[in-house]
């Protein structure tokens, strides 16, 4: 039998004993028999490092394992789960060379095996069996406990009933009444944010009740959330490798299969920390991207999301196993050629030109349909805010139309265009956006900005805020830098706050009268007069009161 691991620098001798201790058999009810324990400890202690050995319920050793002073590493198959309710039948039992607890690597082994049981023998001075910890897994629970651990032990106080033992455990699971669990195909998640400055710990837990909001929308079942602070990010795992086990400990125990990182990640980073978890691993722009990607539904947004989705994958296309190094092409199959890698890259930089090229086709479309609007010399006003701030809501209640609207961010990728008639045969068009958003992708801002450059055309913004919102600021300043990204911060623009029945009527009046805004329930029909005013001072420069003779039937849709 093979012998897994680091067997590098050892002497032929050494490698016979590791070969060896695959010959051993421990009676069925034993965990470890004081001759095996020895034999582990002598060697390890021999060689100055790691030996474990797997035991199955008849006792026969299945397999050896040998790493260095610190670690062990483990067969293959080691890294692939047993399934849920099910152990593995198999114990790992190995050598600590300083006679320490178990630590995090072990436990996570433990839980990702579904191991029966994972023991750890103290190495002593002499080479003798030192103290002796082990541990194994718990039914789910309310406590949240994933493990029991116990130790230190020495060998006359392990448990000798193992078989009734690990029969009376698995019976256990087996009767836990588990919650129903609603079949999903997007993921169920944890949310993890990293914050390096404790004064601003506030804001860190308001990205990441963002961060759920877009898991939300995305049809994400977000499991927990996990804030840690650190001076710096770590460069490979962001959050360290201790917290990141323990982490992939609470997945496992909530049945989580999705990893999504409230940051934005390197290719490297999401391919180590998906090794390191066995999760799927995706980043805040990713989980945008996705969102979009659901929701697009006209040939243009389709064809916009796809390019942006691309232009993200692109710099990330890697090796991701040594099966993208080979080379493929050439004569005979040998000398050179393309490797899959390079081909990928290829491919989607010709999938990429092909995109730009059929949106510039569209494009023409949009510019000529821009170009009727401005000689009809109606004016233009575009609603713009924050993602699920009720700009749809308030289209359809100023028009009498029926966007789609749903408490959702980015529920809205499709630009609408009603017209709202006002009195003396005056008339706009009134618009809805997509929504910003901190932080938004680059990517899709360059793959939308041609219609976003539509909004140029406005006579005015109506920048829409949900000021019910505890971060309708942080909202304001982020549509405020989007609209400066896209050189829109000269167009005039009305602050409109809305939702203001969902806040005290006392506040709504105050922060209007401060913003030079004005307050609203786009629900709510009995509120909108006083907006309408507004917009029709600030297009024809009149101070009426006859808004009430705003016609508020259906009108057809904008070419």
């Amino acid at each position: 039998m093979p012998v897994h691991g680091n067997v590098l620098g050892l002497k032929p001798n050494q490698k016979s004993a590791l070969e060896r201790l695959a010959r051993r058999n421990v009676p069925a009810q034993r965990i470890v028999t004081p001759e095996l324990a020895t034999a582990l400890s002598m060697l390890s202690r021999e060689i100055g490092r790691q030996v474990g050995v797997f035991i199955d319920r008849n006792g026969q050793v299945t397999d050896v394992a040998v790493g260095d002073a610190q670690g062990i590493m483990l067969p293959d198959f080691g890294r692939v789960r047993a399934g849920a309710q099910r152990f593995r039948g198999l114990r790992f039992v190995h050598t600590h060379l300083k006679q320490e607890p178990l630590n995090h690597e072990d436990l996570t082994d433990l839980a990702k095996l579904r191991l029966d049981m994972i023991v750890a023998v103290g190495v002593g001075p002499d080479g003798v069996p030192g103290a002796i910890f082990l541990a194994h897994l718990l039914p789910p629970s309310p406590s949240g406990e994933v493990h029991r651990t116990m130790g230190p032990l020495n060998m006359g106080a392990l448990p000798d009933n193992f078989v009734a033992w690990i029969d009376a455990l698995e019976t256990e699971f087996e009767h836990v009444v588990r919650a129903p669990r609603e079949v999903i195909s997007v993921g169920r998640a944890l949310l993890v944010h990293v914050a390096t400055d404790s004064r601003r710990l506030l804001q860190a837990q308001q990205s990441l009740d963002e961060l759920a909001e877009l898991a939300r929308s995305a049809g994400v079942v977000v499991l927990d959330t996990v804030l840690q602070l650190r001076t710096a990010p770590d460069r490979l795992y962001v959050m360290g490798k201790g917290k990141l086990q323990e982490v992939t400990l609470l997945a496992l125990q909530r049945d989580a299969d999705l990893l999504i990182m409230d940051c934005n990640l390197g290719a490297n980073q999401a391919r180590a920390i998906s090794d390191l978890t066995e999760l799927k691993v995706i980043d805040r722009t990713q989980l945008i991207l996705d969102i979009f990607a659901q929701r697009a539904h006209s040939v243009d947004g389709k064809l916009k999301v796809e390019l942006a989705q691309l232009k993200y994958l692109l710099p990330r296309l890697s090796a991701l196993d040594d099966s993208l190094s080979r080379l493929t092409g050439g004569i005979g199959g040998r000398g050179p050629g393309e490797t899959k890698l390079e081909i990928g890259r290829r491919r989607a930089r010709e999938r990429v030109a092909r995109l730009e090229k059929q949106l510039k086709h569209l494009q023409k479309g949009r510019e000529q349909r821009r170009a009727k609007r401005q000689r009809s010399e109606i004016p233009i006003v575009s609603i713009v805010g924050y993602t699920n701030a009720g700009k749809s809501t308030l289209l359809n209640t100023l028009t009498q139309s029926a966007v789609f609207t749903e408490d959702l961010l980015f529920a809205t990728l499709e630009t609408s265009s009603r017209r709202l008639r006002f009195p003396r045969e005056r008339e706009i068009i009134i618009t809805d956006t997509v929504g910003f958003i901190r932080d938004l992708p680059k990517d899709l801002i360059d793959a939308f900005k041609a219609t976003l450059e539509e909004l140029e055309d406005a006579s005015l913004l109506l920048q829409l805020v949900d000021i019910s919102d505890p971060n309708y600021t942080d909202h304001m300043r982020a549509v405020e830098q989007v609209l400066m990204d896209l050189s829109l911060s000269h167009l005039p623009r009305l602050l409109v706050l809305n939702k203001a029945d969902k806040v005290d009527a006392e506040f709504a009046r105050t922060r209007a009268e401060a913003l030079q805004g004005v307050a609203i329930s786009a629900r709510d029909k009995t509120t909108l007069p006083a907006l309408l005013q507004r917009i029709e001072r600030l297009l024809w420069h009149r101070l009426r009161d006859d808004v009430d003779d705003v016609i508020w039937l259906p009108q057809p849709k904008t070419p």
